[in-house]
């Protein structure tokens, strides 16, 4: 039941009125904005789908972004890589030159001048930086320079040469989201990209009696190797065998020592992480050195970089070998050539792989901000036509107003 009072058109009036202009405040805000929600309980799954729509498309976006930097920096390095590819072809034409037998040991001396300078081209291409200053072959140690050179002399040359190249940097890669938990790798250890041969590493001591005292965890190169107590050296050479480590681990039948062999040219990384396994084995020193240099005292090393490469080439030039440059530096430099042709290979191929990424989340941008629009945009035309409408009411209700109150103080001074 209503009450009837002489209060009641007036509050009714007002009441009406007020919400008239609430929908018509609100029907201007959205032509404002752009936006049909308003506020969340204007159309709470609307606005719950937007939500997520928008957080969405902020990460393809990002995604994009990754994969366009990505394959920006793969560019980069190939340039660096595809030159230094152009220098090694040029050091193998003057071995093969070298090596026919028709230079006198003068010649060869001569020769290896520009060798040498060939030399420090492909240690500058190595310690290459990107336009944001970052070593680009350095791995994730990114300020630090790949490689340091030492310099030293050597027979045959009356000025200091480039005598040892060491790696500065280290072997982690970096992961790049592209897309809902996928991941590229970057992937710029410069001991992978200027490796010329695979390399063996052979241990120190006789381990058929070793057995790990304790559950230890070792690191080859950069995979991690649980060894249990009571392990013996055949258990880790199995485990290192099946850890997916591009790596071989045997055990020498005279010495009885354990052996590691990468599957393609790079450095081996090897490293204590918990316990001291490889450090009793004669692998590795004490855990206070890291790798590459700690291997330890008494192991053999073979296969080495295509800075060890070029010197062996430059110094047996300078002592006029002969047999030498056409025998173990012609072979060691067709294996460099090699390894970093498939270097190139598989850094194009990554690229690929980063612009097909770009690509998609392009399109899947566009996409997704069509499925936002549906959710949130306004419809224009629709709201000028309920605008126009709400202000046609509102106007009719204050005309009428004004008719039901049009009474004014001087009609009761009669």
């Amino acid at each position: 039941m209503q009450r009837i009072s002489s209060q009641m058109n007036n509050n009714n009036t007002q009441s009406n009125l007020r919400l008239q202009e609430e929908r018509l405040n609100r029907a201007n805000n959205q032509i404002g904005s752009q936006h049909k929600i308003q506020r969340l309980r204007d159309d709470p799954i609307a606005a719950g789908h937007l939500v997520r729509y928008q957080s969405y498309l902020g990460r393809v976006n990002q995604f994009e972004k990754n994969a366009l930097t990505l394959s920006d920096q793969f560019t980069v390095r190939e340039g660096y890589m595809n030159d230094s590819l152009q220098i090694m072809q040029r050091v193998r034409e003057m071995a093969v030159t070298g090596a026919n037998g028709v230079y006198t040991k003068e010649d060869l001396k001569n020769m290896a001048s520009e060798v040498d300078e060939l030399l420090k081209a492909l240690v500058q291409n190595a310690n290459a930086v990107s336009a944001d200053g970052n070593s680009i072959f350095a791995g994730t140690n990114t300020k630090a320079t790949a490689f340091d050179v030492e310099m030293g002399n050597v027979e045959g040359s009356g000025i200091p040469l480039i005598q040892n190249v060491k790696y500065n940097g280290n072997i982690d890669i970096n992961l790049v989201e592209v897309d809902e938990g996928k991941y590229l790798e970057n992937d710029n250890a410069g001991v992978k990209a200027f490796w010329a041969e695979n390399q063996s590493v052979f241990g120190a001591r006789d381990a058929s009696s070793w057995q790990a005292s304790r559950d230890q965890v070792i690191s080859v190169d950069n995979v991690k190797i649980q060894i249990k107590q009571g392990d013996n050296v055949y258990a880790v050479a199995a485990k290192i065998n099946d850890s997916g480590a591009a790596v071989k681990a045997s055990i020498d039948p005279v010495r009885n020592a354990l052996n590691f062999t990468t599957t393609d040219a790079r450095q081996l990384w090897l490293q204590d992480i918990e316990g001291s396994a490889l450090q009793e084995l004669g692998i590795v020193k004490d855990s206070s050195q890291l790798p590459p240099y700690n291997l330890g005292t008494g192991t053999r090393v073979s296969g080495g970089s295509m800075f060890d490469t070029v010197i062996a080439f430059r110094n047996a030039l300078l002592a006029g070998d002969q047999d030498s440059i056409g025998g173990r530096v012609l072979g060691a430099l067709d294996l460099g050539i090699d390894s970093l042709v498939s270097r190139l290979a598989k850094s194009g191929a990554e690229y690929e792989r980063a612009q097909l990424n770009a690509t998609r989340n392009s399109k899947l941008a566009i996409d997704v901000t069509q499925q936002a629009s549906r959710e949130g945009d306004l419809d224009f035309t629709k709201a000028i036509t309920d605008l126009k409408m709400l202000d046609y009411t509102n106007q009719a209700t204050l005309s009428q107003a004004a008719k039901m109150y049009s009474s004014t103080l001087l009609n009761f001074m009669k």
